[in-house]
């Protein structure tokens, strides 16, 4: 049995038609599917297929989307030749990818994952509203020097997304101050995103509070597999330790370079990104080189695994 961790992408990966294919030729991704219209008591299938963008792209169905159809790969996969040939020792996601990471697992169950998911969701939507943020990617900076510059002007850092790719955020003014002061310094790029709020800061802080409380009667059932956290690229090693981070994740940087890094450091040579899009597999390559990265979205990246 050849070791392998999975890895689990976040909000943004999403776009309309995703997991399309899978449904229709997979009975147990198709099973993931229907469930999820079950657990949520809406069509989230048919936004998820036909969109619109806009609706798909909304608090209410994209992050139950992405973990959807996430889960329904990794069921594809399970269900493989490919997929009983491997042990799966770590798995860890990027931001709302912890729960796809937890769920596979087999920490948190697809219905609990599902509901906390959505009330994660509902909780951050309404801190943006109350505290109006923004973020950008700063692309070709000397960490140490856009820290200090973050420092500066009074925003933070919502992800290390690779070496040279760091997402910062924060109220409006304080990231534009950032993001002129990064300019003036030489970066090589900044991009604002179109988000709805200053994610991963402290104006998420408010909702951490409510989440905390949801997360008392969530029921965590650790397993052998280890599920590294974003909040300190470490695995988790008891359920007192999740409920904990799970809430801190929401406000806290995700620390996916040092994710990567501690994945490599175990000895494991092998990951597998599940779920929409290939934005992982591009920062792992920045992060390690040597890590051979491979993907599912359709039936076909299922037949096309080699371990």
């Amino acid at each position: 049995m050849k070791n392998i961790a999975l890895i689990f992408p976040g909000q943004g990966a999403q776009k309309v038609g995703m997991g399309r294919e899978l449904y229709e030729n997979s009975a147990v991704a198709k099973a993931v599917f229907d469930k999820a219209n079950v657990v949520l008591g809406l069509n989230l299938t048919q936004v998820i297929f036909e969109g619109p963008e806009e609706k798909l792209m909304s608090t209410a169905y994209c992050q139950s989307a992405i973990f959807t159809m996430s889960m329904a790969a990794l069921e594809a996969f399970r269900a493989s030749d490919e997929g009983k040939k491997v042990a799966v020792q770590y798995t860890a996601g990027l931001s709302l990818g912890e729960y796809s990471a937890l769920c596979a697992a087999g920490v948190l169950s697809f219905d609990g994952a599902l509901k906390l998911i959505q009330k994660r969701g509902a909780f951050m939507e309404e801190a943006a509203k109350a505290n109006p943020g923004k973020m950008a990617a700063v692309i070709g900076v000397d960490k140490d020097k856009l820290l200090q510059i973050c420092h500066e002007a009074g925003c933070e850092v919502a992800n290390f997304n690779a070496p040279d790719q760091i997402v910062i955020t924060g109220l409006a003014d304080k990231v534009a101050k950032a993001c002129e002061l990064l300019a003036a310094a030489g970066c090589k790029k900044v991009i604002p995103l179109d988000v709805a709020g200053g994610f991963h800061s402290s104006l998420m802080k408010p909702a951490a509070s409510q989440f905390q409380e949801v997360l008392k009667t969530a029921v965590i059932t650790m397993t052998d597999i280890k599920v590294i956290t974003n909040v300190n690229a470490r695995p988790q090693v008891s359920s007192d330790e999740v409920r904990s981070n799970l809430p801190k994740q929401i406000y806290s940087s995700v620390q996916w370079v040092d994710t990567v890094r501690f994945i490599a450091s175990q000895g494991i040579t092998d990951l597998l990104e599940i779920g929409p899009g290939r934005v992982l597999k591009g920062l792992v390559r920045k992060i390690d080189p040597a890590l051979n990265v491979q993907n599912i979205q359709t039936p076909e990246d299922v037949a096309a695994l080699r371990f």
